[in-house]
């Protein structure tokens, strides 16, 4: 994994802990379909709608650490030792990319609300 200590470190750990918060964010309605698609079931599933109050929390630290995730990997480095991965353009491409990818992973989860619906 990468120094946490590092902008590279911090983007990733950022990241990381974006996809996290909307798997939190999204658990009250996620949860309950998927477990219903393969034929779990019970009351027990009920407590897991009592996430939903804490929901709007989990939405804002996934926003807040998708933003700073995009801002550490957009903004311009002030130095870059030749060495070092912000000196190689395929490694900032490749970072945008996995960034993007999470951020539309992270979009489906925090809107699964609105489309569960639909899966039921």
């Amino acid at each position: 994994m990468n120094d946490p200590t590092t902008a590279t470190g911090r983007t990733t750990w950022a990241q990381i802990g974006a996809v996290l918060a909307a798997v939190g964010a999204s658990l009250c309605c996620v949860a309950p379909v998927l477990l219903i698609s393969i034929g779990v079931g019970g009351a027990w599933m009920s407590s897991l709608t009592a996430l939903e109050p804490y929901r709007p929390i989990f939405v804002v630290i996934t926003l807040a650490l998708l933003i700073f995730a995009g801002w550490r990997l957009y903004r311009r480095e002030p130095s870059c030792d030749s060495d070092t991965a912000c000196a190689r353009p395929a490694v900032k491409r490749r970072q945008r990319l996995i960034f993007w990818l999470l951020a539309l992973l992270v979009t489906a989860l925090l809107t699964f609300p609105w489309y569960a619906p639909a899966f039921l």
